[in-house]
């Protein structure tokens, strides 16, 4: 698991995304990669779904990975926290929307929230393009 507070400065025209070169950090006031990408609530744009707020972006190598689960879990009881402080919340993992759609079921009952809607989406990273870009994984050969 892999964990990044973002936020973007600079507006969020559609730009070319570039990966961060492999011994660039992400730092504070340093605009961070733009995409778009397929999610458990539909398709955004990074940008504008974080628009002017600060984002946590989980990144996780497989749906149902027992770590990643209660990490889910554990950000979806703080979403009143994140909420009151303008932090948006995303999550990424190399399955597709399907499995992380079951995935969020899983993560809800680990929270004890069975029957409530996932309060943040899961990007389907199938292609591997999101975590690329952020340097949280290497493409596959």
């Amino acid at each position: 698991m892999s964990l990044a507070m973002l936020k973007c400065f600079g507006g969020s025209e559609a730009t070319e995304a570039k990966a961060l070169p492999h011994s660039s950090p992400l730092m504070l006031g340093t605009e961070v990669p733009n995409f778009r990408a397929e999610t458990t609530t539909g398709e955004i744009d990074f940008h504008d779904y974080i628009q002017d707020s600060w984002a946590i972006l989980f990144s996780h190598p497989d749906d149902f990975t027992p770590v990643c689960t209660t990490e889910l879990a554990t950000a979806a009881l703080l979403m009143p926290e994140f909420e009151k402080r303008g932090v948006k919340v995303l999550a990424l993992s190399v399955n597709s929307t399907e499995s992380h759609e079951a995935w969020g079921k899983d993560v809800l009952a680990v929270a004890q929230l069975e029957g409530k809607e996932l309060p943040y989406p899961i990007i389907a990273d199938t292609e591997r393009r999101g975590g690329t870009l952020y340097n949280k994984m290497e493409e596959r050969a």
